[in-house]
């Protein structure tokens, strides 16, 4: 048995532990290919998310607007409604 024997054991020893790490890593991450697929699906919905929360920030200015006018436009008309029923309390009194 030559000195280098030992040497050779340990080295198969080493990558069989290497080669059963690794099925290990592959197993819990699964297929690379499925992996790098799945992440290109979840940045295309991170796309499509961010786009929907956009148009919806959008839409929700648009909103804010439209409530604003019409909280506006309701305060005159109550205005007008209270003007004119002072009106007609000083013509009925």
């Amino acid at each position: 048995m030559s000195e280098i024997d030992p040497a050779i054991r340990q080295l198969d020893e080493a990558l069989t532990r290497l080669e059963g790490a690794l099925d290990s890593l592959l197993a819990r991450t699964g297929n690379p290919d499925v992996v790098e697929a799945e992440l290109k699906a979840l940045m295309q919905d991170r796309v499509g998310l961010a786009e929907a929360l956009d148009a919806s920030l959008a839409r929700e200015k648009e909103l804010q607007l439209l409530a604003d006018e019409a909280s506006a436009a309701l305060g005159s008309a109550i205005e007008e409604v209270r003007a004119a029923i002072g009106r007609e309390g000083a013509q009925d009194g």
